[in-house]
């Protein structure tokens, strides 16, 4: 009888669960698809769902840098989320990240939506499938737990939604000409700092990847679909995927892939609505969001619905017909519940297949091994760290394999500090894909970069063995602990990675002076390289608490300071000498606005902020003209055809201002604007091949965009030779690794200098089309054009790109802080 009673009261208290769920409309007050929901809504409707039904559970895992929450829901069968922590482990099992017998019994799914916010019919979908999946599809939970995050981006969604629920008119206009159909700059599809989430997975630059890592490797999911929108006249792109795919990609990923499509196609088929699958997304570049997880061992797959930031509620394509948010929405909606429909009829498939993937023994290369600064090691260990990859220190004092600064077979003697990465862990396979000296390409036709191997990035010596590396635990390191000498004549810290740059941006933040070097010296039988930064007594007289600042500051940062008796060089210059330059520190502005790549001007201002903490003024292209520049001693044009932009007036009171002192800094595209104006010294490295023109109008139709990547690159990494010497290039050796991602190509300058530069083009990895590597003979890389007293630096190659070529930053910091820096602002 009692028993009776709680299973009564039970039964009651769920009926009124139930019954108090809401559907998105009853909540939202709108059907979804008539408005574009804020993601303060989206948050609330999602914890009220969680609230009132027991198959959901709803979570944060952070917040954006506009401080919105980043959440996730995860949805199952009552049973399975009581006996959640178990599933997860036991999912874990299959990896091997998690030592448990129990056989693992469920299918994994986890959905990203709206990781470009300007792409937001998807975020719509996600509220339309929670609810489904809870009131109408519970059969497909009993055996699949679906984790879902309807917004990865929510800066960039709020940043477009807001726009256009001020813009869009009432009713909305499908007219392409509408104002709503044209979002302002810099629109909304990049996040805080104008990053795209979406290429961001492997590198983790940005807070919402390194939180929502965290998560994913608490599951590691057997499928994972990132929901985008793409242009107006195509209607919906689902798996599988286009070539190349990794060759690391498993046959029964692709195969799986193709079964998950078939599906989708049914269901669409049905409807009458149009798709395609093979073409343009390829499985390449690691950091996507259908990449990241395949190399992860799951079925990571992109879907792409017709519509992006100029549809609005509903746009006139050129095929006649007109494109809703009702439409967009359906559709994502449709892939949605039919990729877990597969997930649940195939949950034995996916758990066997995914064990098979974690066993490594067939990879080429058995381990990794890296050895260079140590700063650089600790910043390749971060980013280790935040994929769960583990690493150790080698015991072996000579490795053999390839050679990564050789390119071909070689030897690399072991110190202390060399890392070793080995495959023979479960995640081996990313291990392979992140640090493989040469990405094989089966299509050189591809989405993206095809060149991105770690010990390159960092500027690191690496051998890539194809036996086991003898090892030993990774040792901690030990703390740097300085100590004031107020006797001394100064103070001296070595110059060789972005670290001393952020340590010399907060002693200029703090007022304290700093000199450094253009010559090698050294005192007291130590010796110091050029750039070394030298601190001295005599420049801080007026600074009230020096040592102790400069110590405490130093701490901080663990940079180690060696104190100096005197300031009398046993060998190079003296601290007075005028090759120890006082760094002036500068007053640095930055153009953003219409016209400027978004991308570019969010990398140099990412850099400024969360690498150098350094204070940067960004001024818009709608009243550049305006500015006196005077009260600034570098100017910053990131990537951009200027020609609208400089127009002849302003041009002029740009070269004035760099004639009288100022440093302009000019990036990617922005080079060319000044290879084409006879005023300046750079020109353009034209092909000296005989005219082509003839031939190349009689190559077929269906030919062409094949034939036409002779003449691209694609994100390849080219030997680079250094001219050490200079400022610019202070802290590097005489050969830099750059990525390279344009086939921009310009002559050496004859009145300037040519601080980075190509002779005999040699890629070392990615695709580079045969003409545009001829064309990169005797090519500018990196460069320094006088005018009067101040500077025009050329960097062709972007050295900020994604904000993970950790090796180029110093390049950047070198530009602003060492280049021509030949005054000090009172």
């Amino acid at each position: 009888m009692k028993s009776t009673l709680l299973f009564a009261v039970f039964l009651f208290l769920g009926v009124q669960t139930q019954a108090q769920l809401q559907s998105p409309e009853e909540f939202l007050g709108y059907k979804i698809g008539e408005q574009f929901s804020r993601h303060a809504d989206v948050v609330d409707y999602f914890d009220h769902v969680a609230k009132n039904s027991p198959l959901v559970q709803y979570h944060t895992y952070g917040k954006t840098n506009e401080r919105r929450p980043l959440i996730y829901a995860i949805i199952s069968s009552e049973e399975n989320l009581k006996n959640l922590e178990e599933i997860r482990k036991n999912h874990l099992g299959n990896t091997g990240i998690a030592k448990t017998e129990t056989k693992a019994k469920k299918s994994i799914v986890w959905l990203s939506y709206n990781v470009h916010g300007n792409e937001a019919s998807s975020t719509e979908a996600a509220i339309k499938t929670l609810y489904e999946l809870i009131t109408q599809k519970q059969d497909y939970l009993q055996n699949t737990v679906i984790i879902m995050d309807p917004s990865v981006n929510p800066d960039g969604r709020d940043r477009y939604v807001n726009w256009y629920n001020q813009v869009k008119a009432e009713p909305y206009s499908p007219l392409q000409a509408a104002a709503e159909h044209h979002e302002p700059w810099p629109g909304g599809r990049p996040n805080h700092y104008l990053f795209d989430l979406n290429r961001d997975w492997a590198w983790a630059t940005q807070v919402e990847t390194q939180q929502r890592l965290k998560i994913y490797n608490r599951w590691m999911p057997h499928i994972h679909v990132d929901f985008h929108e793409q242009g107006i006249n195509d209607p919906y792109y689902f798996a599988p995927a286009a070539e190349p795919f990794h060759e690391i990609i498993t046959p029964f990923q692709k195969d799986f892939q193709t079964e998950i499509g078939k599906n989708h196609a049914k269901y669409f088929d049905e409807e009458g609505w149009l798709f395609f699958t093979k073409e343009r997304f390829d499985l390449l570049y690691p950091s996507y969001g259908d990449t990241y997880p395949t190399y992860m061992g799951a079925i990571g797959m992109t879907y792409e619905q017709a519509g992006h930031g100029r549809a609005g509620l509903g746009i006139n394509t050129d095929e006649a017909y007109e494109l809703t948010l009702k439409d967009r929405v359906a559709h994502h909606h449709t892939t949605g519940l039919s990729t877990i429909e597969i997930a649940s009829k195939n949950t034995q498939a996916l758990n066997s297949e995914f064990k098979k993937y974690f066993n490594n023994e067939d990879l080429e290369y058995k381990s990794y091994a890296v050895k260079g600064n140590p700063d650089k090691i600790a910043s390749l260990k971060k980013l280790l760290d935040r994929h769960e990859i583990t690493y150790k220190n080698a015991s072996s004092e000579n490795i053999r394999g390839f050679n990564y600064s050789e390119a071909k077979k070689g030897n690399l003697k072991a110190d202390e500090n060399t890392l070793v990465i080995s495959t023979q862990q479960p995640k081996g396979k990313m291990v392979n894909v992140l640090f493989e000296p040469t990405t094989r390409l089966s299509d050189s036709l591809t989405y993206d970069i095809t060149a991105w191997s770690l010990p390159y990035a960092y500027g690191l010596e690496a051998i890539a063995a194809t036996g086991t590396i003898d090892t030993k635990a990774s040792s901690e390191v030990s703390e740097i602990k300085n100590t004031a000498k107020p006797s001394g004549a100064g103070y001296i810290s070595k110059w060789n990675a972005i670290q001393d740059a952020q340590f010399l941006a907060e002693l200029l933040k703090e007022g304290i002076k700093v000199r450094f070097t253009e010559a090698a010296f050294s005192i007291e039988d130590k010796k110091f390289d050029r750039g070394s930064l030298i601190i001295t007594k005599s420049d801080n007289k007026a600074h009230r608490d020096f040592d102790n600042t400069l110590i405490k500051i130093a701490n901080k940062h663990q940079r180690e300071l060696v104190a100096a008796n005197t300031s009398f060089a046993g060998s190079g210059p003296d601290f007075g000498s005028p090759k120890m330059k006082l760094i002036n520190g500068p007053k640095v502005a930055v153009l953003k606005g219409e016209g400027i790549s978004s991308l570019n001007y969010g990398e140099i201002w990412h850099f400024f902020e969360q690498n150098l903490n350094y204070p940067l003024t960004s001024i818009n292209t709608n009243y550049f003209k305006s500015i006196d520049l005077a009260q600034f001693d570098v100017l910053i044009l990131p990537e951009a055809n200027y020609n609208s932009i400089l127009n002849e007036n302003t041009l002029k009171q740009v070269k004035d201002w760099v004639s009288n002192g100022g440093k302009l800094i000019a990036m990617g595209r922005a080079v060319g604007f000044f290879a084409a104006n006879k005023d300046f010294n750079l020109k353009h490295n034209k092909p000296t091949s005989k005219d082509t023109t003839k031939v190349e109008s009689l190559i077929p139709y269906a030919e062409r965009e094949r034939e036409a990547i002779k003449n691209m690159i694609t994100g390849s990494i080219i030997k680079t030779k250094l001219d050490k010497t200079h400022p610019m290039a202070f802290g590097y050796n005489d050969t830099y690794f750059s990525l390279k991602l344009s086939n921009s190509s310009y002559k050496f300058l004859e009145n300037g200098y040519n601080v980075g530069y190509i002779q005999q083009p040699e890629i070392i990895a990615g695709f580079a089309g045969s003409s545009a590597v001829k064309n990169l003979e005797n090519s500018l890389v990196f460069g320094e054009e006088r005018m009067g007293s101040g500077s025009i630096i050329y960097m062709v190659d972007n050295p900020l790109f994604r904000a993970f070529w950790e090796n180029g930053k110093l390049f950047f910091a070198n530009s602003v802080f060492f280049v021509n820096n030949n005054k000090f602002r009172l």
